[in-house]
């Protein structure tokens, strides 16, 4: 797309996100939809299965209509959403009190669709799953979503140092698991 059409469908975007926050019901629908691969692929993210991801996204998709009118800087509305996502996860798994684990079905719906090593991408998920949860969404934010340390930062309200320590840390956790796996296999 050249950078006149990126243009445009920004403009066009933020009129629909401020028409949102004036009350406008059709806008608010229209964004949720714009945008509904990237939340609902987050929510999968955290809590690994079909079902849940659609309650989170329900559930958030509420939680931001409800509160649309407090977002101060449309320019922020996705990364705004993305936070909402993220609450409503943890919520899930808090109320299920254990982390599903992870089947045939999340492994065919990874972020990009093509994943030509299915087994390694089953370890590094299962990897990321066992990530502290601070961790684990700095690495989704970072590495699924190509977020930048300061919007990471703006999502998990922390400091962009905090980001990085927990984006080292996670990477390092993981590390750590990928050498247990190893040796577990030519143990």
């Amino acid at each position: 797309m050249s950078k006149g059409g990126q243009k445009q469908v920004q403009n066009d975007s933020n009129r629909l996100i401020k028409k949102a926050i004036k009350g406008n019901k059709n806008a608010f629908e229209k964004l949720v939809q714009e945008h509904y691969e990237r939340i609902y692929r987050t929510a999968y993210l955290y809590v690994h299965n079909e079902e849940d991801a659609l309650d989170v996204v329900q559930e958030a998709a509420y939680q931001a209509y409800k509160s649309i009118h407090s977002l101060k800087q449309p320019e922020y509305f996705l990364t705004w959403l993305t936070r909402i996502v993220i609450h409503c996860a943890v919520d899930v798994i808090r109320k299920r009190e254990k982390v599903v684990s992870m089947n045939d079905e999340y492994l065919y719906n990874l972020p990009d669709g093509s994943t030509p090593d299915i087994e390694g991408s089953s370890q590094l998920l299962q990897a990321i799953g066992q990530l502290k949860h601070n961790h684990r969404t700095a690495i989704i934010l970072f590495y699924y979503h190509d977020y930048s340390i300061k919007t990471i930062s703006t999502v998990m309200d922390i400091p962009e140092n905090t980001v990085k320590t927990y984006l080292s840390r996670g990477k390092a956790e993981l590390k750590k698991v990928y050498e247990k796996e190893e040796e577990r296999s030519h143990g």
